[in-house]
């Protein structure tokens, strides 16, 4: 079935539906498709050890007293 053919029938489904429950049609607009989010990538356990490795390394630089001259 074509979308000219689908189109046809619907028509013709609502001028019977009219014609024989005196109802009435209401049309709505089609909705958008949804955003999309952009993908990421989970992180991987290697991932998460280095990222704690290096907190620890920057927690270390805080915490030394600075030696400058």
């Amino acid at each position: 079935m074509t979308k000219d053919e689908l189109r046809v029938e619907l028509e013709r489904q609502e001028q019977r539906y009219k014609d024989v429950y005196g109802g009435e049609v209401t049309t709505y607009a089609a909705q958008p498709e949804p955003e999309r989010k952009p993908w990421r990538k989970r992180a991987s356990l290697l991932d998460q050890a280095f990222q704690q490795e290096l907190q620890k390394m920057e927690k270390d630089l805080k915490d030394e007293p600075s030696t400058e001259d």
